[in-house]
C-alpha cells in the first residue's frame, strides 16, 4: 500500500451526496491526492440531490471535477467499475485509506461478505485485508437486522462505521452546517486538519477542531 498521503474516495448509491461532495472539496483543497470511485446509483443520487451531473465516463468525470474545484490535475484521478488495473485495486498500490460517502447497504453488504464484483468493494477489500483504514458513512433508516449484522460483521475487523446521523448540539442553521458535522467527525479519524466545527468543552482561538 502507497505510504504518501493518499486517499480512496468512493460515492455509492445511498442518499447523502452533499456528505461526499463536501468531503471531496476539502481532501482536494488540502492537496490530497483522491482516488474517486463513482458507482452509476450514485450518479443518480448526485444528479437528484445536489443538481451534479458527474459524467459517466471516468476521463470527462475527471475532467470536470479538476475544473469545478480548480485543483492540480495531479491531485484527482476517476475511475471506472471495472478498471481493475488501477492502484486501488491492489495491495501493492492502495491508499492505505479509504471512504465510502455515502456507503448504501448493498454495498455494505458486498463489503461484509468479501463478494467484490465492482473496483468499490474490491477497493473496500484491499483495503481491510492490507490493515488499512476504512470508513463507511451508511445512510439508510430503519435499519434491518440484516444491514445491522452486516455493520457489526464490519466493525469487528476494524472497520469504522459512522452513520450520516448529525448532531445538533452545536446549533446549526443551514443543511450545510448539518454536511459540516459529519465531514468533521470523518476529517477527524483521518487525522486531517480542518476548521469546520468548535471542539467539544472549548472556545476562541482552541474552540476549532483539528488546531
Amino acid at each position: 500500500m502507497t505510504t504518501a498521503k493518499e486517499i480512496t474516495l468512493a460515492f455509492s448509491g445511498a442518499s447523502g451526496a452533499p456528505y461526499g461532495w463536501r468531503l471531496l472539496e476539502l481532501l482536494l483543497a488540502q492537496g490530497i491526492k483522491v482516488h474517486l470511485l463513482v458507482s452509476s446509483a450514485a450518479r443518480v443520487v448526485f444528479a437528484t440531490e445536489h443538481d451534479v451531473k458527474l459524467p459517466a465516463a471516468p476521463d470527462k468525470c475527471t475532467q470536470m471535477l479538476l475544473e469545478h474545484f480548480a485543483c492540480d490535475a495531479g491531485l484527482l484521478k476517476v475511475y471506472g467499475k471495472d478498471d481493475w488495473f488501477s492502484p486501488v485495486a491492489s495491495g501493492s498500490a492502495a491508499p492505505r485509506q479509504m471512504v465510502i460517502c455515502p456507503c448504501s447497504t448493498g454495498t455494505v453488504s458486498a463489503i461484509a461478505t468479501g463478494a467484490s464484483d465492482n473496483l468499490i468493494e474490491r477497493a473496500a477489500d484491499v483495503v481491510i485485508k492490507e490493515g488499512g483504514q476504512l470508513i463507511l458513512v451508511p445512510r439508510e433508516s430503519p435499519l434491518s437486522a440484516i444491514h445491522l449484522e452486516n455493520l457489526l460483521k464490519l466493525a469487528r475487523v476494524g472497520v469504522t462505521i459512522m452513520p450520516a446521523a448529525p448532531g445538533f448540539y452545536h446549533q446549526p442553521k443551514q443543511i450545510s452546517d448539518l454536511v459540516d458535522f459529519m465531514v468533521a467527525r470523518i476529517l477527524d479519524h483521518l487525522k486531517l486538519p480542518h476548521q469546520l466545527l468548535n471542539r467539544w468543552g472549548y472556545s476562541g482561538d482552541a474552540a476549532k477542531a483539528g488546531e
